[in-house]
């Protein structure tokens, strides 16, 4: 793999990427080379390990043992200031009167028209927010409302590259690196440390339900030395590479930003309703447009799938595709995967709430064919 050209397979066909300086690399690229990573994607407009060559044992690591992930793509976008607090709270769509320092909240960021521009962790440290990011250009959309409503802050990309540590093993390796008191921190909890000098942010979070954490290393040029130091600590439990797993978030039906939702969709609309306060005091970008989707219900309704036949691959779709009833399309799938813990193959999609509560037989217009699929609760039992 050159500083280049990165060649990847697509359906029955080779692509060759072409590097340039708007696709940024990792702090952790030359150790994912070294591990020997197979695929990457794009991702916030860097490299993103998605494989390293075996996604079996990638998925047996990561349900069974420990894995260690390059989640760099994870960018941040800062807000700090006199304001901070008041902007922090007009961009999200959940009342964060009660949050603290050391704490982190899932939350939505959304237009005035309520759709939904990104679902991030927000993350409240000692003097500064950190808006943990999907795949959007939000440092853009945060500057624009502060310089609009003259918020007295500072909006900014910081040096931030988390490196995630996932599965039932995760908590023994990093209480390995940072000591026991770790096993303390609370779910999206996090505290401001070090590593051996590295400065970083301990976060117990991660895009899986395995449970983990993330290390948010705040000084680029020390990711091999992390990326080293967590190997090591981790080879008692069996640690090696990986990425999200596309299996393990099917069945969890954890939310991809952007993948299974369209431009136009709500918070609702992609099951972050608990995430969600309308019937609050606080006001937020948005409010008015989300308490008439909760009066009218949404339109749509983010749901599992399973099929009748088989996955038309290991890898994610290229692209959403309709889903019907009766005839008529009442939806669009994201996303498909064969389950070897269920036996089935499933699949996440976006379905009118009509049909949905319906209920019935649905037919999937999938790459290798058109497959009958019933409706499914989130995530997969």
């Amino acid at each position: 793999m050159n500083s280049l050209h990165t060649t990847i397979p697509a359906s029955s066909s080779q692509i060759t990427l072409t590097m340039s300086p708007r696709i940024r690399r990792s702090a952790f690229y030359e150790a994912s080379v070294r591990e020997g990573v197979t695929h990457f994607t794009v991702y916030n407009k860097m490299l993103m390990p998605i494989s390293f060559g075996n996604l079996e044992a990638e998925l047996h690591r990561l349900m069974h043992g420990v894995a260690m992930w390059d989640v760099a793509v994870e960018r941040q976008v800062e807000v700090s200031g006199p304001d901070a607090d008041r902007l922090v709270q007009h961009l999200s769509a959940r009342d964060l009167s009660k949050m603290t320092a050391g704490q982190g909240k899932y939350v939505a960021m959304c237009d005035y028209q309520g759709r939904l521009l990104n679902d991030p962790v927000l993350l409240k440290l000692s003097d500064r927010y950190w808006f943990s990011l999907a795949d959007s250009d939000m440092l853009l959309w945060v500057r624009a409302v502060a310089g609009e409503g003259q918020f007295d802050v500072n909006v900014c990309e910081p040096d931030v590259s988390p490196l995630a540590v996932q599965g039932p093993r995760a908590e023994d390796v990093v209480a390995r690196l940072f000591g026991e008191q770790i096993r303390a921190i609370k779910y999206f909890g996090c505290i401001e440390t070090d590593l051996q000098g590295i400065p970083l942010v301990l976060c117990r979070s991660g895009w899986s339900k395995q449970g983990g954490f993330e290390l948010f290393l705040r000084d680029a040029s020390k990711g091999d030395q992390l990326w080293e130091l967590v190997k090591a600590a981790g080879q008692e439990y069996g640690i090696g590479p990986g990425a999200p797993n596309h299996i393990e978030r099917v069945e969890s039906g954890l939310l991809s930003w952007g993948g299974d939702t369209t431009p136009d969709s709500n918070p609702f609309e992609a099951n972050m309703g608990k995430y969600v306060d309308v019937d609050t005091a606080v006001n937020y970008i948005g409010k008015a447009a989300l308490q008439k989707v909760v009066a009218d219900g949404p339109a749509r309704l983010f749901v599992g799938l399973i099929l009748d036949g088989t996955a038309p691959s290991a890898w994610p779709l290229i692209e959403r595709v309709p889903v019907s009833a009766n005839g008529n399309v009442v939806g669009t799938m994201s996303a498909v995967v064969y389950s070897p813990r269920l036996g089935r193959t499933i699949g996440l999609a976006q379905i009118n709430r009509q049909a949905v509560e319906a209920g019935g037989r649905l037919e999937v217009h999938a790459p290798n064919g058109v497959q009958g699929a019933v409706l499914s609760a989130l995530p997969f039992a």
